[in-house]
């Protein structure tokens, strides 16, 4: 891929990246008019249809899909991590396809947070395992390594995502380059099994955005992880718990000012995702979430259903991009009485993706304490917050 094309790949994958529903990388729509999009297919049923497997874990005839990993690891020191991953993958048009990848981790006890970025174009990047007729019946990207300062691409080990009815692989570590760039050099290898069934969003998998389109959005809330993490040359052997998110449909831009997303495991079994959509009013046009109990039922949350109140005396601002970001929160669930407070483990978990994404947005690890009636409940969480920071000119 040449820098001409990177540099196409980075417009167009920022000209999809506008505010959407869930653990998406998008800050308010950007100025370049989108290019025309084709009329879906003749022989395309209308939506929604059911989500099945394993064919819905693979790539999808889509304008905007993505596969999203956030989770915790700990060593066998007691040494706890988090950890995020995610490619995207946006049509236009005749245009060849557009991919960009995310990769960070959270040192937590030593306050460190590091992340690298690549983007790519065209159909090389999918390597999805296929059925009958051509079907995907799974997921395997592989995105190859670039210059972080040009975009160019270079010698290195890519990237890889892949994943196939529960069962998923990250394995990607930062180059030299992008190494020096990030201050500090890292590398997973994980494998993440499904503990528990697929957790549908809005009940059946489907949401509806009307004029905005609409969005298949599935989750797998908790995933048996273990593997090794590479961290500055040392060789760690490392267990945790995972989280995947699985999106696509026909649309850009829903909302308009960003969105808060949140993703915990309670100790007890408890899963809790929430989506608060804001749009460029400061107004919530979208708020919904998702709990699953601990016998694996996953229960619809509608906006009245819960509370998420943002803490005014905890924010964090960037020394970088001189975002302002908020830094405590607390949930409840009354139905299952549930009270959740989330602060991050590392205040400083921003990540500057105008490279690859035209957006900036902070990603982190939380620290959990919990209640249900009452009674103390530990976990973990991870949250998203976009709409916050700068985004590309």
């Amino acid at each position: 891929m040449s820098r001409a094309a990177t540099g196409t790949a980075v417009v167009a994958l920022a000209l999809i990246l506008a505010a959407c529903s869930g653990p998406i990388l998008a800050n308010p729509a950007l100025s370049p008019a989108v290019p025309p999009t084709p009329s879906p297919a003749p022989s395309r049923q209308p939506d929604p249809q059911p989500v099945t497997f394993p064919r819905d874990d693979g790539p999808h005839d889509r304008l905007t899909e993505w596969w999203y990993f956030t989770g915790h690891l700990a060593d066998g020191d007691g040494h706890r991590f988090g950890f995020e991953a995610v490619v995207f993958r946006a049509e236009r048009g005749g245009a060849p396809v557009t991919w960009a990848s995310h990769v960070a981790l959270t040192d937590e006890g030593a306050g460190r947070f590091l992340y690298g970025q690549r983007a790519a174009l065209g159909p090389d990047v999918d390597r999805s395992p296929r059925g009958e007729e051509d079907t995907p019946v799974g997921f395997d990207f592989v995105m190859p390594a670039i210059d972080p300062a040009s975009g160019a691409p270079i010698e290195g080990e890519p990237w890889r995502l892949a994943g196939r009815a529960g069962r998923h692989a990250v394995a990607a570590g930062l180059s030299p380059l992008e190494a020096a760039a990030a201050g500090g050099s890292f590398a997973l290898d994980l494998q993440l099994v499904e503990e528990r069934a697929v957790a549908l969003h809005g009940e059946i998998g489907w949401l509806d955005f009307g004029p905005a389109g609409s969005s298949y959005y599935y989750s797998r809330t908790r995933l048996s992880t273990a593997g090794t993490l590479v961290l500055d040359g040392e060789v760690l052997s490392v267990t945790g718990t995972g989280w995947f998110d699985h999106q696509w449909g026909d649309f850009i831009s829903v909302g308009g000012g960003g969105w808060d997303w949140f993703a915990v495991n309670l100790d007890d079994g408890t899963d809790l995702t929430i989506s608060l959509v804001r749009g460029a009013d400061g107004s919530y046009p979208l708020v919904y979430g998702t709990l699953v109990g601990s016998d694996g039922q996953s229960r619809h949350l509608e906006a009245g259903d819960f509370t998420v109140e943002a803490d005014p005396a905890r924010t964090w601002t960037s020394d970088r991009t001189g975002a302002t970001y908020p830094a405590g929160w607390t949930i409840r669930v009354p139905s299952a009485g549930l009270t959740i407070d989330l602060e991050p483990t590392v205040a400083a978990q921003e990540l500057d993706t105008r490279p690859t994404t035209g957006v900036v947005y902070w990603e982190g690890s939380q620290v959990v304490v919990a209640t249900r009636d009452g009674r103390p409940l530990g976990g973990r969480a991870y949250v998203e917050l976009t709409g916050y920071g700068p985004a590309s000119p």
